[in-house]
């Protein structure tokens, strides 16, 4: 078995623990280790019934071989997080899959990605590195996500869909065929997008439309 490590106390860290708990039940894969976070204040608590081992320094100085899965939904901070502890070359970023989730061999995924239970991706689909689909997605046919995108549970994107590198979509959204979201755009929650959308943005409502431009 890997040893894994979660890093990231909050809700979706806890999925994640379901999550790799419910894979372990099909395929002992994984041995869980416990959680890692930047918070201080966590270190030495329990969650979960496993260990908040510490934080970023923990895992710099790890000096074994350590599978680390990064539960955090913002896209900025996932990255922030992989920059800091990929230094450690003993550190590998798998992709974690749910029981339940649906993938045909006709998709592409990256490293360190998340994929929800019961999400569905059909054919010929790019997944960058790191992104991360919650659960009851759906993602249709010629889709590309860029790197560290994240859709929120019950987002549908529909075929021939381009998302940005780190995209934030919101809960329950629809993205119908053919439209391009451009970097860091942020979608909110129950929105209906249908046309594109540039980068930098936040856009909410139904249609979709752009409420703000967004710091870079």
């Amino acid at each position: 078995m890997k040893d894994i490590v979660i890093f990231g106390c909050g809700g979706l860290g806890r999925e994640v623990l379901f999550q790799l708990q419910e894979q372990n039940k099909i395929s002992a894969e994984y041995n869980i280790l416990g959680f890692c976070d930047d918070n201080a204040s966590l270190h030495g608590k329990s969650l979960s019934d496993y260990p908040v081992l510490g934080g970023s320094e923990y895992l710099l100085n790890y000096d074994s071989p350590l599978c680390v899965v990064i539960a955090v939904g913002k896209p900025h901070i996932r990255r922030l997080i992989y920059n800091k502890i990929s230094e450690n070359k003993n550190i590998c970023f798998p992709t974690v899959t749910a029981p339940g989730a649906v993938c045909s061999d006709r998709v592409k995924i990256g490293k360190g990605c998340i994929i929800g239970f019961f999400s569905c991706m059909t054919v010929d689909i790019e997944i960058g590195d790191f992104a991360l689909i919650s659960n009851h997605c759906n993602v249709g046919h010629d889709a590309v996500l860029g790197d560290f995108v994240t859709l929120y549970p019950a987002v549908h994107v529909s075929g021939n869909v381009h998302i940005g590198t780190e995209c934030e979509i919101g809960v329950g959204s629809n993205i119908i065929q053919g439209l391009s979201l451009g970097d860091r755009t942020v979608i909110g929650a129950g929105a209906a997008v249908v046309s594109d959308i540039e980068g930098d943005c936040t856009a909410v409502g139904v249609p979709a439309r752009v409420i703000r431009q967004n710091r870079i």
